[in-house]
């Protein structure tokens, strides 16, 4: 099965308005590692969380199944970016300490990218998986942005995107001393940049790609006569489940 890509189109936004991931998660996720030889993060996109792995590694392998996002990666003289299916790697068995997968693997055919993490993993790695759900506004600005995302996108999101919602608890994960940890990425934004990241959203994008026009202009005066001058919190629950792959 050809691997879905949402978001080749709008790579350079997604580099952008993307939000990054708390230290503290990689501090828990790095305190139970073995070992730091190689790391292996699974669709990478621009790079953020390899960049962020190439500071504690001496070398980490960063792939995505999109040659566009890979153009806006960051560069680091300890990461190897390439195209590859995260199903089907050019890696060696028995390769990588960590395995890190952030905001993608509800995008994959589960029980193949399972079995490819058990042939390129080491005994004893740990395999992480982690998301972000929809962001959390102010009390004013949440009905427009729910109704924004359950209701006006609801046709455009592809199936995958409610396993966001249910923090992965359908994808199977076969592996063992399983944790569950969650966290909240806050940030201070204008309307103006809230809005491009919802044009980030890869059913944006689809109804776009139907459409010809941009579907955030049906709420873009309003968040921002709602919003105002300057800047307003938003924040992001993460979630995260790491296992470690035996052998």
């Amino acid at each position: 099965m050809a691997p879905l890509d949402r978001f080749s189109a709008q790579a350079a936004q997604y580099a952008q308005y993307r939000i990054d991931y708390p230290q503290e998660l990689y501090t828990e996720l790095l305190a139970g590692l073995p070992s730091r030889q190689r790391a292996w993060d699974c669709a990478t996109g621009n790079g953020q969380v390899a960049t962020e792995l190439a500071g504690y590694f001496a070398h980490v392998d960063a792939t995505d199944s999109s040659a566009a996002q890979l153009e806006n990666a960051t560069l680091r003289p300890n990461i190897t970016y390439q195209v590859a299916a995260a199903e089907a790697t050019p890696f060696a068995d028995n390769t990588f300490d960590l395995i890190t997968v952030g905001q993608a693997v509800h995008w994959f055919d589960f029980e193949e990218f399972n079995a490819e993490v058990q042939r390129v993993a080491r005994p004893g790695a740990i395999l992480a998986e982690w998301g972000y759900q929809l962001a959390q506004l102010q009390a004013d600005l949440n009905p427009v942005l729910t109704h924004f995302y359950a209701d006006t996108m609801r046709p455009y999101w592809d199936d995958n995107r409610w396993h966001i919602d249910d923090q992965y608890a359908r994808i199977p994960f076969p592996f063992g001393q399983v944790q569950h940890r969650t966290y909240h990425v806050r940030r201070h934004w204008t309307a103006a940049w809230f809005l491009q990241y919802l044009r980030t959203w890869s059913s944006v994008v689809k109804y776009e790609q139907q459409h010809g026009t941009d579907p955030v202009l049906l709420i873009e005066e309003e968040v921002g006569r709602r919003w105002g001058q300057g800047e307003r919190e938003v924040v992001f629950p993460v979630f995260l489940r790491q296992g470690v792959v035996e052998k």
